[in-house]
């Protein structure tokens, strides 16, 4: 069949028709194991009773009015998003993208406020925030920037996990006004931060009255074992977006904020026609209340530990496996050599998995994988690196 859809990915040659918690079927009949989420959205699995019985039952009702208007749920969703962070107030978005340039103006009208002509905002190298121009901007990666500028100016590029860098970027330029960072890299490779490097971060925001800003779009709702992933350090920051799981795959957004931060947006400075519409949040709050009643933060924490030993136990030995890494169920594996043929292979086999920076295959289960499922992944795919590596 042909297709009339842009080339902007490079799709596998499957096409999925049904799932059912870990698992997808595609149009041939054959299943797989989904080890990837849709890329961390899907922490729920696949048609999750409560979210298919919240969907329906609110698209009988109201799917869309418009936010110069009161919403209910999405005062609902609000108010239990807050008691989850910590945060203040929430803007609610599409996406992770959109949750993320809310982010950038709030910083930059921030900034303004302060008398600061021109913002900046101290961002790392491998960073991923978004595909629209600004997130674009802000993200640390050449490759997905290229044959798009000129580029959004303000952001001044650190590298990840060096606070000497920003401490060196805040005293050579005078107009920072934000730091944004993921607490855990995702698209980076799954780069995980020494304990205390956001705590730092915090602390070198408060002496220069700066705003932390955190990019939670993949490691938030319970992915890491938290339902944020900067509770591991004890600290809140002054924005966190979130989106991805938030919806568990019904598109919404959020940037959280608080204090001085939750002053700055007022009535006519953003806006969104669909963010946080009746469908989407009440999707999010089956999400959220499925979540507490599951004790799925705890699991994530204990499956993801038991799936990284289950790959060092497998893959202990072999010269070419760099690293195994992991938060919760946000697992990294990586190589010393290209290995994105290993999507493909492990397609083959019936397992859904990823490969980012040539080198890392990522791996974001759904929070609801079982213990027969975890054995399933971790030996399918310790078998496909160990053939994979034997022939190099």
């Amino acid at each position: 069949m042909s297709s009339h859809i842009m080339p902007t990915y490079g799709r596998l040659a499957v096409t999925f028709e049904r799932g059912e918690g870990a698992w997808l079927w595609d149009d041939q009949g054959k299943r797989y194991l989904d080890a990837l989420s849709g890329i961390a959205v899907c922490n729920l699995g696949h048609a999750h009773p409560a979210v298919h019985q919240a969907l329906c039952e609110q698209s009988g009702k109201l799917v869309h009015t418009s936010n110069i208007y009161r919403i209910a749920l999405q005062e609902q969703l609000a108010n239990r998003l807050i008691e989850k962070s910590g945060m203040d107030n929430v803007f609610f978005s599409n996406s992770g993208a959109e949750a993320n340039e809310a982010a950038i103006k709030l910083a930059r009208k921030y900034g303004h406020g302060l008398g600061v002509e021109n913002p900046a905002i101290i961002v790392m190298e491998k960073s991923f925030h978004g595909r629209t121009l600004a997130t674009l901007s802000a993200t640390g990666n050449p490759k997905v920037q290229q044959g798009f500028g000129p580029l959004v100016e303000g952001f001044i590029r650190v590298p990840y996990n060096d606070i000497g860098a920003v401490e060196a970027a805040i005293s050579g330029h005078g107009n920072i006004v934000a730091i944004l960072a993921e607490p855990i890299q995702g698209e980076g490779g799954v780069n995980i931060p020494a304990a205390d490097y956001l705590n730092q971060l915090r602390s070198l925001c408060d002496q220069h009255n700066l705003l932390l800003m955190l990019d939670e779009i993949q490691t938030g709702i319970g992915r890491t074992g938290k339902f944020f992933a900067y509770q591991h350090n004890g600290i809140l920051p002054d924005v966190c977006t979130v989106a991805k799981a938030l919806g568990n795959g019904v598109p919404i957004g959020a940037c959280l904020a608080r204090g001085k931060a939750a002053e700055v947006l007022t009535a006519g400075t953003h806006g969104s026609t669909f963010g946080g519409n009746p469908l989407a949040c009440s999707a999010a709050l089956a999400v959220l209340a499925t979540l507490d009643a599951d004790g799925l933060l705890a699991a994530a924490a204990s499956k993801g530990a038991a799936i990284c030993a289950g790959f060092t136990g497998h893959l202990q030995g072999n010269p070419h496996i760099v690293d195994i890494r992991h938060k919760g169920m946000m697992i990294g594996i990586e190589l010393d050599t290209p290995c994105t043929g290993l999507v493909g292979q492990a397609l083959e086999a019936g397992l859904l998995i990823n490969v980012t920076y040539e080198k890392n295959i990522r791996l974001l289960p759904p929070l609801i994988m079982d213990e027969l499922q975890i054995q399933q992944l971790v030996g399918t795919l310790s078998s496909l690196i160990s053939a994979f590596t034997a022939q190099l």
